[in-house]
């Protein structure tokens, strides 16, 4: 039995190691929170940025550790998950800004006069899937 919990130990540590290690490279190596901080204009709070990343994932890693239910009110839920779909839109948008993501796929796939309708449909997918998540998933845990 005590092989088994040291085994899930260490796979558990190395997985987020991993995990970890993936995001910093993300974040440092493409630039993106320099890059989002010049697309916004607010370069002198980069380091408010970086810890704000920091401190977001260490909180949302506990956080999702825990089994801990917060019954909080509708009206305090919904500036953070606007503030959450907020900074995760932002991040998205500065890592397709460096790597040139769109024009890129658009030439491959051969849909340059569609790239409108193609961002479109990222871009409503996003919302409908969201919203499903919510209403449907939400609702039933509340249920539950």
């Amino acid at each position: 039995m005590t092989l088994k919990i040291l085994l899930t130990i260490f796979i558990g540590f190395a997985g987020g190691l991993a995990v970890g290690a993936g995001f910093v490279a993300f974040l440092t190596v493409l630039g993106v929170i320099p890059r989002l901080t010049q697309l916004t204009k607010t370069m002198k709070c980069i380091h408010l940025y970086e810890w704000g990343v920091v401190l977001g994932a260490m909180a949302g890693g506990w956080i999702g550790l825990r089994e801990t239910i917060y019954q909080f009110s509708s009206l305090f839920v919904i500036p953070i998950g606007l503030a959450n779909g907020i900074f995760v839109g932002m991040l998205a948008a500065a890592l397709t800004e460096v790597l040139n993501v769109w024009p890129i796929l658009a030439k491959r796939i051969g849909v340059q006069e569609k790239l409108i309708i193609l961002l479109s449909a990222i871009f409503f997918g996003k919302i409908f899937g969201s919203l499903f998540h919510w209403i449907y998933f939400v609702d039933l845990l509340k249920h539950s």
